[in-house]
């Protein structure tokens, strides 16, 4: 059975309609965009460490780096968090100017006292580690791609990454990777090893977010 076509349908108007969507022209994000963008992905961010820290896990950059001292301390996840990417927020002064910086010192800041938040009115009795490895690894990679869109961080030796590179040589990946393997190799000592090695999986399931969703070109706003 046939149907007649919409009147008012105009077939031309399939090409041109996502350009209304995605257009060419890139329209910065207004003040009220920005924080309601870096509220969710603090929150995401802070909900996916959440997981990985009641699945006794680990995950790569100043993010695993924190959950390690936090197994291997007494000291709570918030203090250790800002501690921890606060001086790569000072350093981003430097490579990123001060927008980028004061944006990524609020973020911090924000993840920080969400995972206060979460531990009261979020209480984990028991979570599959798989689950909360895996789901944590994507909420967090989530949360960190929309902080980037809102021209934000979480800190990160990316940062020192991308120094080396310019004082060296060195590729600012491969620095990368190496202080990865090192949190991920660190975490032998303080958990058991299934744990480790469902966290490497789960660094790279977000390692994987990041690489296939933040490229030049692929997001108009900014």
């Amino acid at each position: 059975m046939t149907h007649a076509p919409d009147p008012g349908f105009d077939p031309d108007d399939t090409a041109s309609g996502p350009t209304l969507v995605f257009d060419s022209q890139t329209m910065a994000h207004s003040i009220p965009e920005d924080i309601l963008g870096i509220l969710t992905g603090t929150f995401a961010a802070s909900l996916g460490l959440y997981l990985l820290q009641a699945s006794q896990a680990v995950t790569g950059g100043t993010a695993g780096l924190a959950l390690l001292v936090d197994y291997a301390t007494t000291w709570p996840f918030w203090l250790i968090f800002a501690l921890v990417n606060l001086p790569f927020a000072a350093l981003a002064i430097w490579q990123k100017g001060w927008d980028f910086t004061i944006r990524t010192a609020i973020s911090i800041a924000l993840v920080s006292g969400f995972s206060v938040v979460n531990h009261a009115l979020f209480d984990i009795a028991a979570i599959d580690p798989i689950y909360g490895t895996l789901g944590g690894n994507l909420l967090a990679g989530v949360g960190l791609l929309i902080l980037f869109r809102h021209r934000a961080s979480l800190g990160g030796v990316n940062i020192i990454a991308l120094v080396v590179q310019e004082r060296t040589g060195f590729r600012a990946g491969w620095t990368q990777l190496v202080f990865d393997v090192l949190i991920i190799a660190g975490a032998l000592f303080v958990v058991p090893w299934p744990n480790v090695l469902m966290s490497a999986a789960g660094a790279v399931l977000l390692s994987l977010v990041l690489a296939m969703n933040h490229r030049p070109g692929r997001y108009i706003g900014h």
